[in-house]
């Protein structure tokens, strides 16, 4: 007997505007001109921030870093295309999601300083901090998703995660969970092309990383990330199918890391700089620039005023950030959980003992009978 075809699939590539500031007006998405102003205002500013942040780690004042140069796109087009009741899971590359979320630019350095002030996300903004650990963010997205779902909750959860995470269970389990259970979340793959030293081609052999969705019962999307129009277009028909009721959606934003990976990294050690070269071509920025030329919304002295203005909201964010008095040592303690448990409180009260007894707070009778508590319960100093 002959075998018979039961389902056919395919995939869907989108780009909007080509590199040299070209759109096709048929797919282009309906923004006003003030909303392209912002879009290139806030890519702008995450690149101002990015390359800031950058120096400051040169200097040995920030933490190991991550830069997004070149994806700028990816991470501004899809934060335009949310509602604020939305809840955002990023990994640590979504610098300008960040930054259209409204998260304080000076508390964002904190974190990339190490301070664990700087994951405590105000009261108002729908996100989780930066997850650095490779795609463990998107169960986490899919929980929350289930919850909004069950509360019917009119709001979505995008998870944003890199292409080598589409190599972790994190992401077969949080789509496949997603796909069964029908939930209002976006997946939003970042696939800059590389996971440090790991080309896609050797996470997975298919021509895709969009078409891994149909596997779970889904759309899935590629799109060109490095297009602002094409990631809003197809982030905002994703987030409206979910929020309707439609389930969810893999978008596959294809972009490149133009950067090392970390600021701990070196990709002259594994990557063709032709290729680097190349990319730096299809800049997004730049891209967004000669359409807006084109439309006659930026004349080349709005564009420094544009860049200046940047540069005074990053170096003021620096000052900010650098006048944000030190961080207690008992800090480390108090945002790992809700409710602290007896062990971490018994840890801190012993370290906040050593401290005072550093600064000469504790008198000969105090010490006494903190060597006897020790004696009693077996704390080891």
């Amino acid at each position: 007997m002959p075998k018979k075809t039961i389902e056919e699939f395919k995939v869907e590539y989108l780009q909007v505007m080509d590199e040299t500031g070209k759109v096709d007006t048929k797919l282009m998405p309906k923004l006003s001109k003030e909303e392209i102003i912002k879009m290139y205002k806030l890519m702008v500013l995450t690149r101002t921030m990015d390359e800031k942040i950058f120096l400051l780690q040169r200097q040995g004042r920030m933490g190991t870093y991550g830069l997004s140069l070149g994806q700028e796109a990816s991470a501004v087009g899809s934060a335009m295309a949310l509602q604020e009741d939305d809840w955002v899971f990023p990994s640590f590359r979504e610098h300008g999601v960040f930054i259209v979320r409204g998260f304080p630019i000076s508390q964002y350095m904190l974190y990339w300083a190490g301070d664990e002030r700087g994951a405590k996300i105000p009261e108002h903004i729908n996100m989780m901090p930066p997850a650095v650990p490779v795609g463990t963010q998107i169960p986490h997205a899919v929980g929350r998703a289930w919850a909004m779902k069950l509360r019917r909750e009119k709001a979505v959860a995008v998870a944003y995660f890199g292409d080598g995470a589409t190599s972790r269970g994190d992401f077969h389990e949080g789509m496949n969970f997603a796909g069964v259970f029908k939930l209002p979340c976006v997946f939003l793959c970042q696939n800059n092309q590389w996971a440090i030293s790991v080309p896609v081609s050797r996470q997975t052999s298919a021509k895709t990383l969009a078409q891994k969705a149909i596997a779970y019962g889904f759309e899935g999307i590629r799109v060109d990330g490095n297009d602002i129009f094409a990631v809003y277009s197809a982030v905002k028909e994703a987030v409206d199918k979910a929020r309707s009721g439609g389930g969810p959606t893999l978008i596959e934003c294809f972009t490149y890391r133009i950067g090392d990976h970390t600021t701990s990294d070196d990709q002259k050690k594994y990557r063709n700089q032709e290729e680097v070269e190349a990319w730096k071509k299809k800049d997004p920025i730049k891209r967004l620039e000669l359409y807006m030329k084109k439309k006659k919304i930026l004349t080349d002295t709005e564009r420094e005023d544009t860049w200046k203005a940047a540069s005074e909201k990053i170096e003021q964010a620096v000052k900010d950030f650098e006048n944000i008095p030190k961080q207690q040592p008992e800090e480390m303690f108090k945002h790992l959980y809700a409710v602290m448990p007896a062990e971490l409180d018994e840890q801190m009260k012993e370290m906040q003992e050593i401290e005072n007894e550093k600064d000469g707070n504790i008198t000969s009778d105090d010490k006494s009978s903190s060597k006897n508590d020790d004696t009693k319960t077996g704390v080891a100093r």
